[in-house]
């Protein structure tokens, strides 16, 4: 049998790391699944790319465990450019993600994970996942193969967050978002993009750019707003 965790390198992933560390868990690999915004640039906020890399895979690592990185080709701006074959927007770019169906998750993380299980297809495997002992909807929904070392030691959300930190392996993201995720990501909340437009200016510019290319099937950038409409809002509450 062989143990893997997957890890996203949020408080609830590390802190099912440490656990199976203290409590001497089997583990044999650790899976990053790494979303690219396009060839060279992470699809993570900055500081966590940078916790990821220069922090938390090295600690790891030196705690004697494997980790890998796998990476799907397709990027995010392969998903943006690619061109609808069906519907009423056959010929249009696809654009940014639809909130709550994401062809990002699908093409780039999940294409990554079903490359790595196909490349260990026949071995048995059991599954760590960070799920809290205070998300009974999602553990209800682990599978056989599945296991939250968080809910068998009684943790919850707040204590993964305790034992992150006294880790040191505690994510600067937490300083201004509740969870992790991509920078384009349109399910971000104001406070989430008004970080990212001030202090990744870079990053900003690039959507701003996206937003303005023409024959997307859809304008907008989450439900109800372009990604210049809220470009404009940000402008308007700094001023």
């Amino acid at each position: 049998m062989k143990y893997i965790a997957s890890c996203s390198f949020g408080k609830d992933s590390l802190a099912t790391i440490i656990l199976a560390y203290l409590h001497n868990e089997p583990l044999d690999e650790i899976v990053y699944a790494r979303v690219m915004f396009d060839e060279n640039t992470s699809a993570e906020i900055p500081e966590h790319e940078e916790f990821i890399h220069k922090t938390a895979i090295p600690l790891l690592r030196y705690l004697g465990y494997k980790v890998t990185i796998v990476q799907s080709d397709y990027t995010f701006l392969d998903c943006f450019f690619r061109v609808r074959c069906k519907g009423a927007n056959v010929g249009k770019y696809v654009g940014f993600p639809i909130p709550g169906r994401c062809d990002v998750q699908r093409d780039c993380k999940l294409k990554a994970i079903r490359k790595y299980k196909e490349e260990h297809a026949g071995e048995e495997v059991t599954q760590y996942l960070g799920i809290a002992l205070d998300e009974p909807e999602r553990l209800a929904r682990l599978g056989k193969d599945q296991i939250s070392l968080l809910a068998k030691y009684g943790v919850t959300e707040a204590g993964a967050e305790f034992i992150c930190k006294m880790f040191g392996l505690y994510s600067p993201i937490y300083k201004f978002t509740r969870r992790g995720g991509c920078f384009f990501c349109p399910n971000q909340s104001l406070k989430e993009l008004r970080h990212l437009k001030i202090n990744h200016p870079d990053l900003w510019s690039r959507l701003l750019e996206l937003s303005k290319v023409p024959n997307k099937a859809s304008i907008k950038y989450d439900r109800d707003y372009t990604f210049e409409e809220i470009d404009q809002l940000l402008t308007t509450k700094e001023a």
